[in-house]
C-alpha cells in the first residue's frame, strides 16, 4: 500500500509538473523509497539514452550509477542519492559519472534532494547536469599549461647547458691548419653537415673532437636548435642515466625536482655525447632504444615523450677493440658509427702548428689584455721538433703559458712535458720538469694498460707498487682525468 501510494504521489507530482520538466535543460528523475525509478524527464533521456520504458520501476543506480570512472563498483550504499532519502540531506556532488545505455560515462554534477508527502519521506529528485565537455575542456587547458611549463623548463635548462658550454674556455673556436690531413677533415665535416647521419669522431685526446661536433652542428640544418655536449666521463656512473633520461619529482631521495635529461634537452637538436665509451655498459641499452624509437622516459616516469635528435659521439679509445672486450656494445657501436670521422694528431700534421700558434697566441692575448709578441722561426722549429702527447690542447696551453711569462716582443714557450717518444740519451742529465713528465707519461701508459682502473691485483697502483689511495691523490693532484688515458 506505501509502494503504491507513493507512486500515486510521484505520478501526480509529475502530471503537475510535466511542462516544467520537460523544458528542463538538466536532466531530471525521481527515485521512490526503494530507489525505484518513478519518473525521467526528456533532457534525462536525451543525456543517457535511456528511455522512460528502460528506466521506470526499475533499480536506476544499477544502470546508469554502478561503477566509478576508474572502474571499481560503487555500491548503492555509498552512493549520496541513496543518503537523500535515507538520512533525509540534500546531497551536491561536482563530480561523478553516469553510464549510457551504450555503456559510455559521462561525467556530471548533481543535486539529490528528499521528497515528502504529507510529511512522510517519498524518495528523492536527482537534478544533473552534464559536464563531461567542461571537464575535457578543464583536462586539455592543465595539459597545456602543463606543456607550457615543460617548454619554460627545458628552455631554462637549455639555457643552463649553453651558459655552461660558453663558460668553458676553448683552445680555439675555429679549424685552423692547412695540412693534408685537415683540409681532408674539413672536406668530410662539409659532406656530412647538411645531411642527418649519425657520426663517430674519433682521435687522441686533445686533437680537437668536440671542436669538430661543433663545426657540424653549426654548418647542419639544426644550427637554430641547441648543440647539447654530454660529457659521458664527468659524472659517476649511477648519475649517468639520470643526467641522459632525466627524472621526475620523487623517482629517488634526491629528486626534488623534475629534471629534463640531454635526450629531452637535445629534442630537435644536436646531441655530442662526448668520451661515449664512458657510458656504463648497462645504460647503454636503453640509451640505443630511446634513439630508435625516439622516445624518452625520464626516471620514475611512466609517461614517454617523443624526442628527435641528431647524435654525435666522439671517442679516445678504440671502439671496436672495446666491442670485442664486451665494455660497449656493438647494435650500439653500429648505430653511432654511420658515418667516421677521425682527428689526426699534432704530431702527424706539423704543418698546422704555425697557423694554430698564430691563432692561440692572438686568443691568449686577446684574454690577458696585452699585445700578442712575435713568434720566430726558430721557436716555430722548436715546436715542430716536439711529439705533442697532447695534441693541440698541449700547444694551446704552452702558447698562453709563453704569452703570459714573454716580457719581449717575441714569444718564449717553455716545453716541460718531455715527448713521449724521446730519443734522449742515458747520459743526459734530466731536469725536475724532464723527471715531471716522464713520471705523468709512465702513469699515463699505466692506467691505460689498466683501462683506468686504479685499484685491485691489476689495478694501476698494484702496477707501480704504491697504495690506491697513494695513486688516487695523485691522480687528482697533476689534475687528471680519464680523458688523458683513454
Amino acid at each position: 500500500m506505501e509502494w503504491q501510494r507513493a507512486q500515486v504521489f510521484f505520478s501526480e507530482l509529475e502530471h503537475q509538473n510535466q511542462l516544467i520538466l520537460n523544458a528542463a535543460g538538466e536532466g531530471i528523475y525521481g527515485v521512490n523509497a526503494d530507489g525505484k525509478t518513478t519518473f525521467v524527464n526528456r533532457a534525462a533521456q536525451e543525456m543517457l539514452g535511456w528511455t522512460v520504458d528502460d528506466l521506470l520501476g526499475r533499480d536506476i543506480h544499477s544502470m546508469i550509477h554502478h561503477h566509478h570512472l576508474n572502474g571499481d563498483h560503487y555500491p548503492s550504499h555509498d552512493c549520496p542519492i541513496y543518503q537523500s532519502f535515507r538520512h533525509e540531506e540534500v546531497s551536491r556532488i561536482e563530480d561523478e559519472v553516469f553510464w549510457r545505455k551504450d555503456g559510455k560515462p559521462i561525467r556530471v554534477e548533481y543535486v539529490s534532494t528528499p521528497i515528502y508527502d504529507h510529511a512522510q519521506l517519498a524518495g528523492a529528485v536527482v537534478i544533473f547536469r552534464d559536464i563531461t565537455e567542461r571537464k575535457e575542456n578543464e583536462r586539455r587547458l592543465r595539459e597545456a599549461m602543463d606543456e607550457v611549463a615543460a617548454l619554460r623548463d627545458q628552455l631554462e635548462q637549455e639555457n643552463t647547458y649553453l651558459q655552461e658550454a660558453i663558460s668553458i674556455e676553448r683552445a680555439h673556436h675555429d679549424i685552423v691548419g692547412g695540412s693534408p690531413a685537415t683540409r681532408a677533415l674539413l672536406a668530410r665535416v662539409e659532406l656530412v653537415s647538411r645531411t642527418s647521419a649519425n657520426i663517430l669522431i674519433t682521435g687522441e685526446p686533445g686533437t680537437g673532437k668536440s671542436l669538430v661536433a661543433s663545426a657540424i652542428h653549426k654548418d647542419s640544418d639544426l644550427r637554430r636548435r641547441p648543440l647539447i655536449h654530454f660529457q659521458c666521463g664527468s659524472v659517476t656512473h649511477d648519475m649517468t642515466e639520470v643526467e641522459l633520461f632525466g627524472h621526475v619529482r620523487g623517482a629517488n631521495a634526491n629528486a626534488r625536482q623534475d629534471k629534463a635529461g640531454a635526450l629531452e634537452l637535445a629534442n630537435g637538436g644536436t646531441l655530442f655525447l662526448d668520451e661515449v665509451t664512458e657510458i656504463p655498459l648497462e645504460v647503454q641499452g636503453k640509451l640505443l632504444t630511446a634513439l630508435q624509437s625516439h622516445e624518452v622516459s625520464r626516471l620514475g616516469d611512466t609517461r614517454s615523450r617523443d624526442v628527435n635528435v641528431r647524435v654525435i659521439a666522439s671517442t679516445s679509445r678504440n671502439l671496436e677493440r672495446e666491442v670485442q672486450a664486451g665494455r660497449f656494445r656493438q647494435d650500439l657501436f653500429f648505430y653511432l658509427s654511420v658515418f667516421p670521422i677521425h682527428c689526426t694528431p699534432l704530431r702527424d700534421r706539423p704543418d698546422d702548428i704555425p697557423p694554430l700558434c698564430a691563432h692561440l697566441l692572438g686568443l691568449a692575448c686577446k684574454r690577458l689584455n696585452r699585445a700578442p709578441p712575435s713568434i720566430t722561426e726558430g721557436t716555430i722549429r722548436r715546436l715542430k721538433k716536439y711529439d705533442w702527447p697532447g695534441n693541440v690542447r698541449e700547444l694551446a696551453n704552452v702558447i698562453e703559458r709563453g704569452a703570459i711569462v714573454s716580457t719581449v716582443d717575441k714569444l718564449k714557450v717553455e716545453i716541460n712535458v718531455a715527448p713521449v717518444a724521446s730519443n734522449r740519451s742515458r747520459s743526459t742529465l734530466l731536469t725536475q720538469a724532464d723527471i715531471d713528465g716522464i713520471m705523468i707519461a709512465n702513469l699515463i701508459a699505466c692506467l691505460r694498460e689498466t683501462g683506468g682502473k686504479v685499484a685491485g691485483e691489476d689495478g694501476a697502483a698494484a702496477l707501480l707498487g704504491i697504495q690506491a689511495t697513494t695513486l688516487y691523490s695523485r691522480i687528482k693532484k697533476l689534475g687528471l682525468t680519464s680523458a688523458d688515458w683513454a
